[in-house]
């Protein structure tokens, strides 16, 4: 016969202990197995991002991007932590968005810089803006003032002195051609094309909308200040801006030549790379 195993109380504790450490371990495995989540919005821009992405999954790191429709929507994921991080704002639009809603996103990087542009289904490049025309323009703070500022620098209007990147519809001074504004959120701009004489607009937007961005009817300042300032910036929470696998799929990204050539191919001229 056998005599009856007997364990000590440490001996017992030792081993509960080892199960948890195991445990933990393989919950933290699964974890890790998850897929880097990263919020955008619609965008052209997104089939570069994809690349990075495939590039990503043959180096054994998953990622996933999450589309939303609108502007707040990224952010507020990113906030509330159900994605990683979220690719698709400048440095201004979020400055104002923890302004208001009182979050504490960071930019860890940068992406791409692309102008906006005005454009038009009715007009074509040359073409004088009619008197009376109606001009979409971006709903939200920052890029209507960037709109406005465009507008001003081929004198459709005047903004008051000393306005810049915050000018509002209130600072127009002149209007000498009566031109009637309707705001437009961001992302909608592509439908709004028919229902407006012409749009200030991201060229993705246009591009979403039929047109081509290279017969914009204008475009912004293309300074190097101007290219850091509007340039599209991965964001993310304080505690995960240091996240290794976030990290590395930026450097895929900015480092990967299929990337650039296909964002070259998207916008041409009109795009830089501040990284």
């Amino acid at each position: 016969m056998f005599a009856p195993l007997r364990f000590s109380r440490r001996a017992l504790l030792n081993a509960a202990l080892i199960s948890l450490v195991s445990l933990n371990g393989l919950t933290t495995a699964l974890a890790a197995e998850k897929p880097l989540r990263i919020a955008v919005i619609p965008s052209v821009a997104n089939e570069a991002t994809e690349q990075a992405i495939a590039q990503a999954r043959r180096e054994g790191l998953e990622v996933q991007l999450v589309e939303f429709s609108d502007w707040v929507m990224p952010n507020t994921a990113v906030a509330e932590g159900s994605v990683d991080a979220n690719f698709f704002q400048h440095a201004p639009f979020l400055e104002q968005f923890n302004a208001s809603r009182k979050t504490d996103l960071t930019p860890i990087a940068y992406g791409y810089s692309t102008t906006i542009g005005l454009f038009s289904k009715k007009l074509k490049r040359g073409d004088p803006i009619p008197d009376g025309a109606t001009i979409g323009i971006p709903s939200d703070p920052v890029n209507t003032g960037r709109a406005l500022l465009l507008l001003q620098s081929i004198k459709l209007i005047t903004l008051k002195p000393g306005v810049t990147h915050q000018a509002t519809i209130a600072d127009i001074t002149d209007n000498p051609k009566r031109l009637k504004f309707i705001q437009i959120e961001g992302s909608q701009a592509a439908r709004s094309f028919d229902d407006v004489t012409a749009s200030v607009t991201y060229t993705t937007f246009a591009k979403h909308g039929g047109l081509d961005e290279k017969d914009g009817l204008a475009f912004d300042n293309q300074d190097a200040d101007n290219v850091r300032r509007y340039a599209i910036r991965w964001v993310a929470l304080p505690a995960r801006a240091n996240d290794p696998r976030l990290q590395r799929f930026i450097a895929i990204y900015q480092q990967s030549p299929e990337v650039k050539a296909t964002l070259r191919r998207l916008y041409g001229d009109l795009i830089a790379f501040p990284w």
